[in-house]
């Protein structure tokens, strides 16, 4: 296989193209999806808060159970410090990159002119969500935005975007935000940022997953577990229910009702979460500059993966890191705060109700 064009020719996309498409609406961002059976209704069901009835921009593809005859030359995609095993594998072609997902199986074929999915699509419909969404992100990344590992909600003129390194409590703090009365889910680990007059914030439709902590310590979340399994986890100590990987799907109109998601927003402010669990220092919020805290804006950048090709052309190479100088630009004008001391979610909470009420 050669380029994009060898690849189509070892599949079968009539399945898709005869399925009425769904249309998705994202910013300044517009795409069709093109799917087939009960694969197609969970998505929309599932997308619902973005739904358009305009057709986009972008079409993508899915094609359930279809495989390629031959299986190309893989190659491990180098995962950011501190990721351990194999995630995801690339084959580059001429203008073209293959990616597969080395645990499900499901591949991608990603190219100027195509975004397509194949494999067992119906088993592992959040690597379908999570590649529709990235078709968004690298819009918006060839526009000039830049990619954080972040979640974000806003009322009125304020959006807050906290970051932290994985399982730092980004879920946890952000959901606490959602308490308080008027605020609206921006998103949940990933935010895109771009300089402006205010600078601004980008979601993406993307419901939060989260782990059994964050369910328990919120009694508004605790239905999504069967109490026998809330009494399960909650025997265990708490280092161990805090590593524990688990997801959960939230889907935001359930839990917290209509009109509380809003993608697009003014950014106002940036919480860096550098707690620790253990200490005895009280949780204290410090403004910096990011220019000088290059450990924070490490935390906050995101590389956009395997699947990003960049306007010029070439795909992401394997093993790049983000560029400080872009992140630095889109948050000049955002107030930048240290988050220390033990981890106390009341505490923060508290500390956002000031803001969203100061």
């Amino acid at each position: 296989m050669r380029n994009a064009a060898d690849v189509l020719a070892r599949l079968d996309l009539a399945p898709a193209q005869s399925a009425a498409p769904f249309h998705l609406d994202v910013g300044a961002v517009t795409l069709s999806v093109y799917c087939p059976g009960t694969l197609r209704d969970a998505l929309t069901a599932y997308f619902a808060d973005a739904l358009s009835d305009t057709p986009g921009d972008i079409a993508v593809h899915l094609l359930p159970g279809q495989a390629l005859a031959a299986e190309p030359d893989w190659t491990a995609w180098q995962r950011e410090p501190g990721k351990a095993g194999r995630k995801d594998a690339i084959c580059d072609l001429e203008g073209a990159r293959l990616i597969r997902k080395v645990r499900s199986g499901v591949t991608f074929l990603q190219a100027p002119d195509a975004a397509m999915a194949f494999g067992p699509l119906e088993d592992n419909v959040s690597t379908v969500i999570n590649f529709i969404n990235t078709q968004i992100l690298s819009a918006c990344l060839r526009d000039g935005w830049q990619l954080c590992h972040a979640a974000a909600v806003t009322r009125e003129t304020r959006t807050l975007a906290i970051a932290g390194l994985s399982g730092g409590g980004k879920s946890t703090s952000i959901l606490r935000m959602m308490e308080i009365p008027g605020t609206r889910f921006v998103s949940n680990d990933r935010v895109l940022i771009r300089a402006g007059d205010p600078p601004q914030a980008l979601g993406i439709p993307k419901h939060p997953r989260i782990n059994p902590g964050t369910i328990l310590g919120n009694p508004r979340l605790h239905g999504i577990l069967s109490p026998e399994r809330r009494a399960e986890l909650a025997a265990l100590p708490p280092a161990e229910l805090w590593a524990l990987e688990e997801k959960h799907d939230l889907i935001v109109p359930e839990i917290y009702g209509p009109g509380r998601i809003r993608y697009d927003a003014p950014l106002s402010d940036f919480w860096v979460l550098n707690w620790q669990h253990g200490s005895d220092a009280p949780t204290r919020l410090t403004e910096v500059s990011i220019a000088d805290r290059p450990d924070l804006l490490g935390a906050i950048m995101k590389s956009p993966g395997p699947f990003y090709q960049h306007r010029d052309g070439p795909f992401e190479p394997n093993g790049n890191t983000p560029d400080p100088a872009g992140y630095l630009a889109a948050l000049a004008g955002v107030r930048v705060f240290e988050v220390s001391g033990r981890v106390d979610f009341d505490a923060l909470a508290d500390h956002g109700r000031q803001l969203f009420d100061g």
